[in-house]
């Protein structure tokens, strides 16, 4: 097999990231494409309290197994297959998934941190920046999190402040002048996600001999 084309996707909390991979996964078929996500690499911290979860900040480099990330990303480019147990968020009461990632023509690696880890940004082929305005990130970080992980407002708000945006500042924000795209997120119009999503992937289909052939 070919070395796979490499695209990373970044994005600070609440920049749309997740809907635009969402997009631009639907442009592939499931042969054509593999997904190596940060969120399965954090370092378990064991059972936290409350008041512990809200203090303790996920939104370092450092709660990373970058290494381990880095070593799996290889594995994909050698043409083998990856299992990884999924991230549950620190939930004790999720039973994780074991993945079975493929390799893949394209290998999409996303994460907060992936242009900051030296190692995985230099693999990068296409590096795509999700941005969006602070404010209108806030919101969305706070309707995902009030209504999908159940945190109280008072912790979201707590951990954006101290954790979230002086991450993005430090590991993220310098980078965003070295990638290729640019999305700017800050309408709540999918039609904008969806487009943009079907003009990057058929750019990007046009430099792999593997779609100008036809799987």
């Amino acid at each position: 097999m070919n070395k796979p084309f490499i695209v990373g996707i970044a994005g600070g909390s609440g920049s749309g990231k997740t809907f635009f991979l969402n997009c631009f996964l639907q442009h592939f078929q499931k042969n054509e494409v593999s997904l190596l996500s940060q969120d399965d690499y954090y370092i378990p911290v064991g059972d936290l309290g409350p008041e512990e979860n809200k203090l303790y900040n996920f939104d370092l480099p450092s709660t990373i197994d970058n290494q381990l990330f880095l070593n799996d990303i290889k594995t994909l480019i050698s043409g083998e297959t990856v299992y990884k147990k999924e991230y549950t968020f620190n939930n004790p009461a999720a039973k994780p998934k074991l993945l079975e990632i493929k390799p893949a023509p394209v290998l999409i690696v996303e994460g907060l941190f992936i242009l900051h880890f030296k190692e995985i940004a230099e693999l990068l082929d296409l590096k795509i920046f999700l941005d969006a305005e602070e404010e209108i990130a806030l919101k969305r970080r706070l309707k995902r999190d009030l209504i999908e992980r159940g945190y109280s407002e008072d912790d979201i708000l707590y951990k954006w402040h101290n954790h979230v945006v002086p991450a993005y500042k430090e590991y993220l924000l310098p980078f965003k002048t070295d990638c290729h795209n640019i999305v700017s997120n800050n309408t709540q119009l999918a039609e904008d996600i969806i487009s943009i999503s079907k003009t990057i992937s058929e750019e990007l289909k046009t430099k792999i001999p593997v779609f100008k052939k036809g799987l």
